[in-house]
């Protein structure tokens, strides 16, 4: 049960952090500085959290702030 847990937990985190990498992205480019530091706030939540769950963000952190 927990390692199914474990596996729905990083999926939605996975999901998320992928999402919070396109807005950061698009809010870059418009040069929208408070938007950007909002979502980088969640990013570094993320971040944090599957580093936490052994998650390999080599491949998939497109912004590596």
């Amino acid at each position: 049960m927990e390692e199914s847990n474990n596996a729905e937990i990083i999926k939605n985190a996975m999901d998320e952090f992928e999402m919070i990498q396109r807005y950061m992205m698009l809010a870059k480019k418009e040069n929208a500085i408070e938007t950007y530091s909002e979502l980088k706030n969640r990013y570094f939540l993320l971040k944090a959290l599957l580093n936490s769950l052994s998650v390999n963000l080599t491949d998939i952190d497109k912004i590596k702030e």
